[in-house]
């Protein structure tokens, strides 16, 4: 059965093109996939998210838990309202899936994570939480709105309590902060994304979403579908579960040493493969390139280099630059010539470093 979030008939009403992800009912675009990616360039535009998935950790032994459980140290984080990025590990050092975690009190942290991987994420968790004695709290109830874009904190802001304008513009990123919309509904405003661009990702009660989404479409903030977020995270350099990583591929393998901390006395799940892959140096490398040739870099294309074979992984049109990007996983070593088969034609492409945009720009050495 296709499942549908409470801005279903919303988005239709909007005249959005509806298509299956992952077993639901979304917006692709509403008109134009390219204005929409502009539009949160350059000023703001709303994501119905609620099709991911909110959990609730609660017990003394939470914190414990959760390094055991993340490959990135919940240590990090020590101010109410912190965010954390990571991968959460198999025993093989595979991603599971990848996650934001909140620390909202020493007993009491949230956990967003994708929503085609829910039920296996969920039994995992629940599976491991058991011997910490954690309680696991599937939040059915929350929905959850992106803004996104150069505007989208202040257009949120006028929608938030007077009283609670103040503390909102002094969140700092990757952090969030329970306040109270004008209507008196409650809201979780994390500062945080999957655009490139500053915004908020808003939790609140399944009965508010409606009313608050055509109050933000009020004030100005034009919807945006699952295409323009999808053009606009790869972009900034950010991956997508299924696509660029799953429980095949280590965070080494997609660029995400960067959410692994090997921390002394720390014995998280899948710790061991990970020190050995780092100690051997010879793991995959997840890859930006650029083609300056006209054309498109598609999921599973053929990537030629010195040292083997690799593929494409995502791959689409920049609008923001105007030429095809992707990410690619290739062997190890060095990268001099790397070339793409595109229907038996060797085309050259570019080797960059990603994020390819960052604030609405091309980065250095993206554009010749």
């Amino acid at each position: 059965m296709t499942l549908k979030t409470l801005l279903n008939e919303t988005h239709r009403s909007l005249g959005a093109k509806m298509v299956d992800f992952g077993g639901w009912d979304m917006p692709i675009h509403y008109g134009s996939q390219i204005d929409e990616h502009h539009l949160v360039r350059n000023a703001a535009g709303m994501f119905d998210v609620s099709h991911m998935t909110v959990v609730d950790l609660k017990g003394a032994r939470t914190r414990e838990f959760l390094r055991h459980l993340l490959a990135n140290s919940i240590d990090k984080v020590k101010v109410t309202g912190k965010a954390l990025y990571s991968c959460m590990l198999n025993a093989q050092g595979g991603v599971i899936d990848d996650l934001i975690v909140y620390f909202l009190a020493d007993d009491f942290f949230r956990m967003v994570v994708n929503a085609s991987t829910r039920e296996k994420d969920l039994a995992w968790i629940r599976q491991h939480a058991a011997a910490f004695d954690v309680e696991v709290v599937e939040r059915e109830d929350l929905a959850i709105i992106a803004v996104q874009g150069p505007q989208a904190r202040a257009l949120v802001a006028g929608l938030v309590a007077e009283s609670d304008r103040a503390a909102l513009d002094k969140l700092g990123r990757f952090a969030a902060l329970d306040v109270t919309s004008t209507d008196g509904a409650p809201l979780f405003v994390a500062r945080t994304g999957y655009t490139g661009e500053d915004g908020y990702e808003v939790l609140l009660p399944q009965s508010a979403v409606v009313a608050f989404w055509n109050a933000l479409h009020a004030a100005g903030v034009k919807p945006a579908g699952l295409g323009a977020r999808d053009t606009l995270r790869l972009e900034a350099g950010m991956n997508l579960y299924g696509q660029d990583m799953d429980e095949a591929v280590s965070p080494y393998e997609a660029a995400l040493s960067w959410t692994v901390t090997l921390d002394e006395g720390r014995e998280f799940i899948g710790r061991p493969v990970l020190e050995a892959q780092k100690a051997a140096g010879n793991a995959r490398q997840m890859i930006g390139v650029v083609m300056d040739d006209k054309g498109v870099l598609r999921h599973g294309q053929k990537v030629l280099t010195a040292n083997g074979e690799g593929e494409i992984l995502s791959g689409t049109f920049s609008p923001t630059l105007g030429k095809a990007i992707a990410f690619a996983r290739v062997p190890a070593g060095e990268l001099s010539d790397v070339r793409v088969d595109i229907r038996g034609k060797e085309v050259p492409v570019r080797v960059v470093k990603f994020p390819f945009v960052r604030d609405g720009q091309a980065q250095a050495g993206i554009n010749l």
